[in-house]
């Protein structure tokens, strides 16, 4: 059960940064940067390599939101938002 939690709560995330940076990025810069170092810290760890092949395996319900756990989507959202960092003259990380 945590582990669909995690996925869940990460899907979220990842989902409410999509939003924001597709809306108005300028307005929630301060919260979409940290939606965007939680996706960062989890996609780099060994909890989203686990959720992925436990994915990968058939192990997750087949109806779990699960696009946090697709490797291009979540990479696409961190590029999109460090070319938005940059445009921006934020280079702040």
């Amino acid at each position: 059960m945590e582990q669909i939690e995690r996925i869940q709560k990460y899907e979220k995330i990842m989902r409410e940064a999509e939003e924001m940076l597709h809306q108005s990025p300028g307005e929630h810069a301060d919260l979409l940067r940290q939606k965007i170092e939680e996706l960062e810290a989890y996609y780099s760890g060994d909890d989203w390599k686990k959720d992925f092949a436990d994915d990968e395996a058939g192990l997750l319900p087949q109806d779990l939101q699960r696009g946090v756990l697709s490797e291009d989507g979540i990479f696409n959202l961190l590029e999109r938002y460090k070319e938005y960092d940059q445009a921006n003259g934020s280079n702040s990380r």
